[in-house]
């Protein structure tokens, strides 16, 4: 009983290798690639924290000669939610669209898409609670869209050469 089925187990060991399985995060993988795209932003705050924060998600690695180039663009829009008797804001939406361009640096046609991120924080009567608020949900926001943008490289990168 055992033959069979440890015959069976080293049969399908076999076919999972022959099927050009690549792990995702593998040293010939994805991952590497990852960290060899060179980010350029907008030059304001959003900008650098999303900046810093696609460096993070994607690994940069700056003694490697970049591979690619990511360009990307950011807009934020805020809108108040909830109202006060005095009719002030009790919260804010932040909604921050940032559209991405990859381009190979060896020449090549350039990879595009825009990824969309809300986050809300709250209003605070105090400037400068306010102030930490909203550059709480700034910093949030970048954080997701960078994994947003992360997860879409990781997609659109298999498929190049």
């Amino acid at each position: 009983m055992r033959a069979p089925a440890a015959a069976i187990v080293a049969l399908v060991g076999l076919a999972l290798a022959g099927c050009g399985f690549t792990p995702l995060y593998g040293d010939a993988g994805v991952g590497s690639s990852l960290s060899r795209i060179a980010v350029t932003t907008q030059d304001d705050r959003l900008g650098y924290r999303l900046r810093e924060q696609l460096e993070d998600a994607l690994g940069y690695d700056g003694a490697q000669a970049p591979l690619w180039r990511l360009q990307t663009t950011v807009e934020q829009s805020r809108r108040p939610l909830g109202r006060r008797i005095d009719d002030t804001a009790t919260r804010y939406e932040l909604t921050v669209r940032g559209a991405w361009t990859l381009t190979p640096m060896g020449g090549g046609s350039p990879l595009s898409g825009v990824e969309t991120v809300t986050t809300t924080y709250a209003a605070a009567d105090q400037p400068y609670a306010a102030i930490a608020a909203q550059q709480d949900g700034e910093e949030r926001a970048a954080a997701e869209l960078a994994r947003q943008i992360r997860l879409d490289l990781m997609r659109a990168l298999p498929d190049q050469p």
